[in-house]
């Protein structure tokens, strides 16, 4: 049974963690991740289908929070797997100690880049940032093609943007444009006053991707900064939110997963990883869910057409993926701190 809220699955979960979920050997699997419901409740009636004896649960926040949630409850650990978020977040948790090692079998079919190499995180999905507008209001000649085209003053009061302190997408779309500014000034200075002019640009920051999706549906801002798979659910169901790839390129997260160091249940944790990132998994994410395989072992003609588009549309922007796991929460604390509301 799927529990609504956050404060009972987490009353739940402390009466029921040390006996495994139940006296009917049935074993609880917990998950604490950023996918959202139409995944998590996808996997958790497919896992189950096939294992019975595993009973899925699942706890849906933004991948800042997840972090969070792993390391306050470090001594007395609630979830069993860490599923999705950016690999610099991983980085963060490995730093912490909140990730034990765990190999799976398809490990070796994801690229050396999305492995850590003590084996306590492996790349399951591309997550890709993009400009996004809503199409009824603003035709495709219109919308932004760039990042850069954020700052024409055309677009001032109208963009809405997810609260970047608890989104790793944000977090990692604002370490880009710092990560740019080293590049090419030495320093951070030149990213934080661009950051600065995308905030005098801003209405608001959204709590959760559901208030930013309605707001950009609503109009009440009509141009955002975005994931892309969440945007094609949306088209999907009939939305008029519309997507561009940035043109000077797409910062390409890898989406992680890992496990929790004292898993409760490790071993029933272990076979849902070496589930997910099956072949079976990724081609039914795909599919049904807009997701990228991590997978470079998937032939293209078993991919969906969209995969396909964009995989070869897909320029990779240049980011400095270790910097921005170093220095990503301090800049953002400054960002908080200096940027926020005051541009």
């Amino acid at each position: 049974m799927k529990l609504a809220g956050s404060l009972v699955l987490s009353l739940v979960l402390l009466a029921t963690s040390g006996c495994g979920g139940g006296g009917d050997g049935v074993t609880s699997i917990t998950l604490y991740s950023p996918h959202g419901r139409d995944l998590l409740q996808l996997y958790e009636e497919t896992y189950e289908a096939a294992h019975p004896e595993h009973d899925v649960r699942w706890l849906d926040m933004g991948s800042q929070e997840v972090y969070d949630r792993v390391r306050s409850e470090a001594a007395n650990p609630q979830a069993d797997v860490w599923f999705g978020g950016p690999d610099t977040m991983f980085s963060r948790g490995v730093e912490e100690g909140l990730l034990q090692p765990f190999r799976p079998t398809w490990a070796d079919s994801v690229p050396e880049s999305s492995q850590h190499p003590q084996d306590l995180y492996f790349g399951l999905y591309l997550a890709l940032p993009i400009l996004v507008y809503n199409s009824d209001a603003v035709t495709e000649e219109e919308a932004p093609r760039d990042w850069e085209d954020l700052l024409d003053p055309r677009w001032k009061n109208k963009i809405v943007l997810r609260d970047p302190i608890a989104s790793g997408t944000m977090r990692t779309a604002f370490g880009m444009i710092l990560s740019r500014s080293i590049a090419e000034t030495g320093d951070v200075t030149a990213g934080f006053e661009w950051l600065r002019r995308l905030d005098g640009q801003t209405k608001e920051y959204a709590q959760n991707p559901a208030l930013l999706f309605s707001k950009l549906t609503r109009q009440e801002a009509l141009v955002s900064i975005w994931e892309l798979t969440d945007i094609l659910l949306l088209q999907r169901q009939g939305s008029p939110l519309a997507y561009r790839f940035a043109t000077s390129g797409t910062p390409i997260i890898d989406d992680s997963i890992g496990l929790v160091t004292n898993a409760p249940h490790a071993d029933a944790a272990r076979q849902f990883i070496e589930w997910v990132g099956s072949v079976e998994a990724q081609e039914l994410a795909a599919e049904k869910l807009f997701r990228i395989p991590a997978r470079t072992d998937l032939p293209r003609e078993e991919l969906p057409t969209w995969a396909v588009d964009v995989i070869d549309q897909l320029q990779p922007a240049a980011v400095d993926w270790d910097r921005l796991t170093k220095d990503g929460t301090a800049w953002m604390e400054r960002w908080d701190r200096e940027v926020r509301s005051k541009g």
